[in-house]
């Protein structure tokens, strides 16, 4: 099947065909007809298989006849972090260059006037984060009693992130008479609870069922070493598996920091990217990463959301994720459009029940990686957290506690000073020793009557 068999525009083929594309994916060539047809739709599809295009595609045909009127957007694109947004306004950049559709992205780290200043004028497309779109609404520089088209992108990392009370809001706010495309690439019940509520007689597309890996072209590792070994034996994968180009991805803001440190320190070239970067410096800093000047960039889960990186040859997870279909995600970045990709995981004793989870969801195990230098370990059943104090050796009862020597040194220092003026006898004291005080020595004076 091609494109030219879906029903789209010659401009929309020329832009595809620009692109280097002929052959739509099976969520494009599923759902792009029913879109153009005006039919609601759910789509279950996982990151890299084509879900932007599917919706991009049609909208601009669709959008290609009327015109937008000022602070009433047309059509609104919900996505849950501001890289998502990004890669969906260069979607619309890319296959729309032969219409004139009018487009604005309102995310955090850009101006709030520039932003307003193009609602002014009136955009076609609307492509926003929950928080950033209420922030305008709120301030009265946006009304969304003309919106035709809705998408709700990555629904079930909305979900994760907290944001479905602000979509519910942002859908209250909305017209009833409009067509409303959803797309997740898992459906738990809250999801499956909010489609219900969102769409009318959707037409349900499910592609690459959650029970498989992100591609089938993505070889997996998993290597078990204790925690304070991690960052050792990522250096050592990196250099043994020649490793030029890395997505590592840390569960924690913090650690991506203290990670992206010690590469450097250690002589790779690395970069950070996380949430509390400002808009500019993450997007100067993916580009960099894009173009080849960085090697290794240590991400946050909400930061590499939605990253569209051509060709990437490997992914890190230095985190078990604790969700399992974060797994899918982090490894869908590598071996994209049929390419070859690596994926290689880091697991502590103590991760045994995420990785557990993950194994379960991708049907299989996870091929074992050993380490040169640095024993293996084997993953502990149950949650995370300490061993309890049942599954330590207890302690003979009549055995006396060791003195560390901190603390022999101590006592040492005392009784030199004890043993000052030859009062008292050098060496640790025990009891009272032969030194009994004076004052002990002297009769009880007796009460007077």
């Amino acid at each position: 099947m091609n494109f030219s068999d879906l029903g789209l525009s010659q401009e929309i083929l020329s832009a595809t065909s620009d692109a280097g594309y002929t052959e739509p994916t099976p969520i494009q060539a599923q759902a792009i007809p029913h879109i153009l047809g005006g039919r609601d739709v759910l789509g279950c599809a996982q990151t890299g298989t084509g879900k932007t295009a599917s919706f991009t595609l049609p909208m601009i045909d669709m959008l290609s006849r009327g015109r937008a009127r000022a602070r009433m957007p047309r059509s609104l694109i919900l996505t849950p972090t501001r890289e998502l947004a990004t890669q969906v306004s260069e979607n619309f950049e890319t296959y729309g260059k032969y219409h004139k559709l009018t487009m604005a992205l309102l995310i955090g780290g850009i101006s709030l006037d520039d932003q307003t200043r193009k609602l002014d004028r009136g955009v076609d497309v609307l492509i926003a984060t929950p928080g950033r779109l209420l922030d305008h609404f709120g301030r009265g520089g946006i009304l969304l009693t003309d919106i035709r088209i809705l998408v709700i992108d990555e629904a079930d990392r909305m979900l994760d992130m907290g944001f479905i009370p602000d979509v519910e809001r942002i859908v209250s706010l909305l017209p009833r008479t409009r067509q409303t495309l959803f797309f997740s690439a898992t459906i738990p019940p809250e999801i499956r609870r909010l489609s219900d509520a969102f769409l009318t007689d959707p037409v349900e597309i499910t592609v690459a069922p959650n029970t498989h890996s992100a591609a089938e072209t993505v070889v997996q590792h998993l290597t078990i070493v204790p925690r304070s070994d991690k960052r050792e034996a990522l250096r050592r994968i990196i250099r043994a598996e020649n490793v030029g180009t890395a997505l590592i991805f840390c569960n924690r803001k913090r650690d991506v920091d203290i990670l992206f440190k010690s590469l450097t320190r250690h002589g790779f070239g690395a970069a950070a990217l996380h949430g509390d970067m400002d808009q500019a410096r993450r997007q100067q800093t993916l580009d960099r990463f894009k173009e080849g000047e960085i090697d290794l960039l240590v991400a946050s889960d909400v930061a590499a959301r939605g990253l569209d990186i051509d060709d990437l040859p490997a992914v890190f997870n230095f985190d078990v994720p604790t969700h399992s279909e974060d797994y899918i995600h982090r490894i869908g970045r590598t071996g994209r459009a049929g390419r070859d990709g690596r994926a290689y995981t880091l697991a502590t004793p103590e991760d045994g029940t995420y990785v557990a989870a993950i194994e379960k969801l991708l049907g299989n195990p996870i091929r074992r990686l050993d380490v040169d230098g640095i024993a293996g370990e084997s993953l502990e059943n149950g949650p995370r957290a300490r061993r309890s104090a049942r599954s330590r050796p207890a302690r003979e009862p009549t055995q006396a506690p060791r003195a560390s020597a901190k603390t022999t040194n101590r006592s040492a220092r005392k009784a030199e000073r004890r043993n000052e003026g030859g009062k008292v006898p050098a060496g640790p004291v025990v009891g009272l020793g032969d030194h009994v005080p004076e004052f002990l020595l002297k009769p009880a004076r007796r009460p007077s009557p």
